[in-house]
């Protein structure tokens, strides 16, 4: 499967897409990560990006197709891949188009992220990524709880920082440059049959599988188990009133003793009005 993620920055596509490249095991290709690791390095790219990416401009486009270049001839590519924040305009997506033709790895869908810009204020001032691993955090929305709270390459607690290009300063910048340059790309994509769009406001759980089903992934084992659970539950049924308790009579009467078996015999000898008595015998007349 081969992916492009579009939307503002804040708009949740770097989080998303980590969880989607666990999910479905092709990689997350993020030209931001691969741009602030030229930085981190002082190559002479990574120079000439500091300087675009502090003050909320894009990067030169030949050099981030490069990259894009090098990185999609990695072996773990060939089963699909997920690219996060790019392209980032229309001459990108062009250069993208004819590279992948020559690879001959066309896309199989654009899913844009919708948030309201308000929303995105909020979610890029507070967003934090980890020194080590480079997962991305929010310390307003989604802050490390838990098992996320350990950092995968460490083991140690997260050593959160801010990007250099998440300060309010820039914000204002960067969703300028968003809305000028980036959103053209829904109607490139929308006119290729390729464009699905999400709400990727609300809680990170419900993007996730609002993306999945944008895709048409299946369901997360626990997300599909908690449906099953709720299909079987058995419908609510009122509680049964408890049985109305009887009055005592007030006077209890004296039971009588049942009769006593008499046999058949005796008894028909009681009705006949006592024991047959056999009848003297007739005296004889005297003969005179």
């Amino acid at each position: 499967m081969r992916i492009v993620l579009l939307g503002a920055p804040g708009s949740g596509k770097g989080t998303q897409a980590q969880r989607l490249a666990e999910r479905t095991g092709i990689p997350q290709i993020s030209t931001g990560d691969l741009l602030r690791a030229a930085v981190a390095r002082g190559t002479e790219l990574g120079i000439k990006a500091k300087a675009a990416m502090d003050e909320g401009r894009l990067v030169d486009d030949a050099l981030v197709l490069g990259m894009i270049r090098e990185r999609l001839a990695e072996p773990d590519t060939r089963a699909g891949f997920i690219l996060d924040g790019f392209p980032r305009n229309l001459v990108q997506a062009a250069a993208l188009d004819g590279l992948l033709a020559e690879l001959k790895q066309p896309l199989d869908a654009v899913v844009q992220f919708e948030v309201d810009r308000a929303e995105l204020v909020k979610r890029i001032s507070g967003r934090r990524t980890c020194a080590d691993c480079a997962c991305v955090f929010n310390v307003l929305t989604s802050p490390p709880t838990g098992a996320a709270a350990i950092c995968p390459r460490t083991g140690a607690p997260h050593r959160l920082i801010q990007r250099a290009d998440d300060n309010e300063a820039t914000v204002a910048e960067r969703l300028r440059v968003y809305e000028e340059k980036t959103r053209p790309l829904i109607a490139f994509y929308q006119s290729r049959g390729l464009l699905r769009a999400i709400d990727a406001e609300g809680q990170v759980d419900a993007v996730t599988e609002r993306l999945g089903v944008a895709l048409g992934l299946a369901p997360r084992p626990a997300a599909a188990a908690r449906k099953g659970a709720a299909a079987k539950r058995p419908p609510r049924r009122k509680p049964a009133r408890p049985a109305r308790r009887r009055r005592p009579a007030a006077r209890a009467e004296k039971r009588r003793p049942a009769p006593k078996k008499v046999p058949a015999r005796a008894a028909r000898k009681k009705r006949a009005g006592g024991p047959r008595t056999r009848k003297p015998p007739a005296r004889r007349r005297a003969r005179r």
